[in-house]
């Protein structure tokens, strides 16, 4: 090839480089801009709300007092979904990447993909219809037996319909996804840090905990934050599953709500006032959702330099 034929090839890389750095660059800056409409939209919808009178808002005693119980039932939901999900998805993870025979693996993996696909109103339904009678006995054993515990204090359900439901539903729903980004990130862990802890002496356990689990440590926490992402936005799930009303300190009492799910119960005939408490209410959990990925991005970042890839 001639040394001019070269330079034309050069010079076409270089445009092509540029072309998609620039298309990347806007892309990132459409994103940036979207965010900040949304944000300003939910802001100037919300407005009515916080300049209204106390009194004139839900509950008589201001928007703090109409959302403060509604984003502790969110954030206690989120947290019972984690708290079952992660370590039954990075188990699972684990059994398939580095468990399980082939075709047990390729099977399995099969089933986690299809739990993702289906619709929250499907896990919603099966909450609402089996879960929450089924797990009727327990609340009353433990409204029985621990009810000194707070969170456990009777009267206990009689339908099941409870924040302890509801999260167990979004720990289902959440499984599928921590369950299949973990899987990817254990297979992707370099196969000579498997190979030298095994060569050392080092048990399947021991060379999980030495090479696999280090090295995949940001990827498990990007995957419970999507999870978390997935349990805090969650509606028609939870809006099925709780009755409505105020935040009551117990797990296993009817009477809990969540942001989605008091939105979306009450969107449809809302106007007014009424209208800008539920954007308003929308704004809050568009900012708990943002300042989640933020702390989980700080996370990663502090963790990255020791995951074992480099």
């Amino acid at each position: 090839m001639t040394t001019n034929a070269l330079r034309r090839n050069g010079s076409k890389g270089q445009a092509g480089d540029k072309i998609f750095s620039g298309a990347a660059l806007g892309a990132g800056i459409l994103i940036l801009a979207t965010l900040l409409a949304v944000a300003i939209f939910l802001f100037i919808q919300a407005l009515p709300t916080f300049t209204a009178d106390p009194t004139l808002v839900s509950g008589g005693e201001g928007f703090l007092a109409y959302i403060f119980p509604i984003v502790i039932g969110t954030v206690i939901a989120a947290a019972i979904a984690l708290l079952i999900a992660t370590p039954v998805g990075i188990a699972v993870a684990l059994f398939i990447s580095h468990y399980a025979p082939r075709r047990l693996a390729a099977g399995l993996g099969y089933v986690i993909d299809l739990l993702a696909a289906i619709p929250s109103v499907i896990y919603g339904a099966w909450g609402y219809l089996v879960l929450a009678p089924a797990l009727v006995p327990s609340f009353q054993w433990l409204a029985e037996n621990l009810g000194f515990i707070p969170v456990f204090a009777g009267p206990a359900s009689q339908t099941g319909k409870t924040i302890l439901t509801a999260g167990i539903v979004l720990a289902v729903m959440v499984l599928p996804i921590i369950t299949s980004l973990s899987r990817e990130i254990f297979l992707q862990t370099p196969k000579l840090h498997e190979e030298a802890a095994l060569a050392l002496g080092a048990t399947r356990w021991e060379m999980i905990t030495m090479s696999v689990l280090p090295f995949a440590r940001p990827g498990i926490i990007s995957a419970v934050m999507l999870g978390l992402g997935r349990a805090l936005g969650e509606t028609m799930a939870v809006a099925l599953v709780l009755s409505t009303g105020g935040l009551i300190p117990s797990l296993i009492k009817s009477g809990n709500q969540t942001i989605a799910a008091e939105i979306a119960l009450n969107f449809p005939e809302a106007f007014g006032l009424r209208l800008a408490e539920l954007i308003a209410a929308g704004l809050v959990l568009f900012v708990i959702t943002l300042v989640v990925n933020l702390i989980a991005r700080a996370i990663i970042a502090r963790h990255k330099e020791f995951s074992g890839a480099n």
